[in-house]
């Protein structure tokens, strides 16, 4: 049996922090489609997730760092969210290099409930539509974005989702978004 994204290379982007089932659901849907993922963080070694924001939950290994990684060698990107991971990516200029230049390709990108903060940072919203956990929401719109809240949102290969509780859709949506491939380059960026 063949999936539908065999032969696909996708970069989940966390740190300490990162909500789990964010982290875990996602990568399960892609990689059950035949997709290879790598952990990108901003360092070696591993992260810690959590649960609910406050509860530590399981460590993973980093499989490379941000500064090491190149865009162009990546299908899609994951942006899972947490508070915590959040709010450490976008303070990591080399993530949001690549994220930039991820988006600036056309790459799809799959970002959940706090993930945009680090797209917000890295001046990525400027005239999409996207969705967020609501504490995002007045960042997304002063960053130029337009926000709706709807259980999943696609905007030229930019797929969003509000929290966990929208987990299915979301996982759905970029399997087939990242099957879909690269989408019109982005001037965003």
């Amino acid at each position: 049996m063949t999936g539908k994204l065999d032969g696909k290379r996708i970069a989940i982007i966390a740190t300490d922090g990162v909500e789990q089932v964010e982290l875990t659901e996602p990568r399960d849907a892609v990689t059950r489609e035949g997709a290879r993922t790598e952990l990108i963080s901003p360092a070696e070694g591993e992260i810690q997730a959590m649960n609910g924001d406050i509860t530590p939950a399981d460590t993973f290994r980093v499989d490379l760092t941000a500064a090491e990684v190149d865009a162009a060698d990546y299908d899609a990107v994951i942006l899972p969210g947490g508070t915590v991971n959040a709010d450490r990516l976008r303070m990591d200029p080399h993530v949001r290099e690549f994220l930039r230049a991820v988006v600036t390709a056309g790459t799809p990108v799959g970002v959940i409930c706090h993930g945009p903060w680090t797209l917000v940072e890295a001046d990525l919203v400027r005239g999409r539509t996207l969705t967020s956990y609501p504490s995002l929401r007045t960042d997304i719109r002063n960053a130029g974005g337009t926000v709706v809240d709807e259980e999943v949102v696609t905007d030229n290969g930019l797929v969003s989702s509000r929290s966990p509780d929208d987990l299915p859709a979301f996982c759905a949506t970029i399997v087939e978004e990242f099957a879909a491939g690269a989408h019109q380059a982005s001037a965003t960026a």
